[in-house]
């Protein structure tokens, strides 16, 4: 059973023989090395490409382990290379080869090589890449399965795969996998097991707890305005703890790095500046998130917000929290301010779309309230409110379109419906 991940092979394939390091990323688990070793090595063979021109060292199996030493791992790379035809050269667990950066640098100088490399969270990061290879690396950056991937796969109509993808979200493993008490036990373990160790380890954290403490906080508040202070005051009240503000905010960018959370910052369309803080978190894996809470904490209205912001940064946008400030009179006639939210600004190159999330409009009172913030917004770039319940794509006298869930997920093009 294989999903289809093409918007990852057409990545790599723009990015083929351009002279640069192609780094794939992502959170442990979500594809990177199906998506090297056989979707896209798959694709070169079929492009022609002679397997003896495919270089494959999967560092993290024992078969491989005397190619952890730089100097064997380049001797062997040379003596593949026999003619002036193109190679590829895909390695595994990179962050396994001792001095890899200067391995990979290595590479570059010889003319007739194309790599393709994946590392593990613990030690290969998006910051590493641009502090070792300096405008020589091309990251690729792979998510878990959109709902529409998921969709590939599951065996039932989209509004129970939507149900089970709240919950279980969509690494490529937990969705294959037949039974709810397996999918519970794999998640829980691989954050406790994989997520937790590689963070404590890479950063030689001591106050495991704090950390642990520090994620459950951020998992109860997706899609809630908080800061550090806010996160702080949280750890005396609830928790007691002293935790400093500090080690807060290096916890936090722990857990970015290893692409647990993405932090979004709220900018002020009117101003059009950004503002500090409050801040919002998401979580890049519904699944794991849920599972740090136990299951217990399932509510939809969040979680499709999360689902959402996901989505549009799959789809390659910049995504901001908006805000605009609203002029009015109160009863005693004077004029008030008040800061009404837009769930996302998602910006891409000339692109821009306003965007709400409402779980539901029931009435007229609610449809109001969610379209307050966009009707305010002066500028001509399109506004949008995704609703869960199924209806039809629709625009209303303001220029403002509604869409469910369903129609934004399932449609690659669904913003411009």
């Amino acid at each position: 059973m294989e999903i289809k991940r093409d918007r990852y092979l057409n990545a790599l394939i723009d990015r083929m023989h351009n002279g640069l390091i192609k780094v794939v990323t992502g959170i442990r688990r979500s594809g990177k090395s199906f998506l090297v070793f056989h979707i896209f090595k798959d694709y070169l063979i079929q492009s022609s490409v002679e397997e003896s021109h495919i270089i494959e060292i999967e560092l993290d199996q024992r078969k491989y382990r005397q190619y952890r030493d730089p100097d064997t791992i380049l001797d062997y790379i040379e003596s593949r290379i026999t003619d002036k035809e193109m190679y590829y050269i895909l390695l595994d667990e990179v962050q396994m080869l001792k001095d890899f950066e200067e391995v990979l640098n290595s590479l570059l100088h010889i003319d007739n090589v194309d790599v393709y490399v994946t590392g593990s969270n613990s030690k290969f990061l998006s910051k590493d890449i641009i502090t070792e290879f300096r405008g020589r690396g091309d990251e690729v950056h792979v998510y878990p399965l959109t709902f529409r991937e998921f969709m590939q796969v599951y065996m039932g109509d989209v509004y129970h795969g939507w149900a089970e993808y709240i919950t279980y979200g969509g690494l490529p493993l937990t969705v294959i996998m037949k039974t709810e008490e397996q999918k519970i036990n794999y998640l829980i373990r691989l954050f406790e097991e994989t997520y937790i160790k590689d963070i404590r380890e890479r950063n030689h954290i001591e106050k495991v707890q704090e950390l642990n403490d520090l994620i459950n906080i951020l998992a109860s508040s997706i899609g809630s305005l908080t800061n550090p202070s806010r996160i702080e005051a949280t750890f005396r009240s609830v928790v007691h703890s002293d935790i400093s503000l500090n080690t807060i905010r290096l916890y936090i960018e722990h857990l970015k790095d290893a692409f647990i959370v993405s932090e979004v910052n709220r900018y002020d369309v009117k101003g059009r500046k950004y503002i500090g803080t409050p801040l919002k978190y998401y979580f890049e894996d519904i699944g794991l998130r849920n599972a740090r809470l136990g299951f217990r904490q399932i509510e939809e209205t969040h979680l499709m917000e999360n689902v959402i912001y996901n989505e549009l940064k799959v789809r390659g946008f910049q995504v901001d929290v908006g805000m605009v400030q609203k002029r009015s009179r109160n009863k005693e006639g004077r004029q008030e301010k008040r800061q009404l939210e837009i769930d996302f600004i998602a910006n891409l190159g000339s692109r821009r779309y306003y965007i709400q999330s409402a779980f539901s409009i029931p009435d007229q009172i609610k449809e109001e309230q969610e379209k307050a913030s966009l009707l305010n917004v002066q500028d001509s770039f399109k506004k949008i409110v995704i609703v869960k319940d199924v209806i039809k794509v629709k625009r209303d006298e303001y220029g403002i379109t509604t869409m469910s869930i369903y129609d934004f997920l399932l449609n690659e093009n669904s913003l411009e419906l």
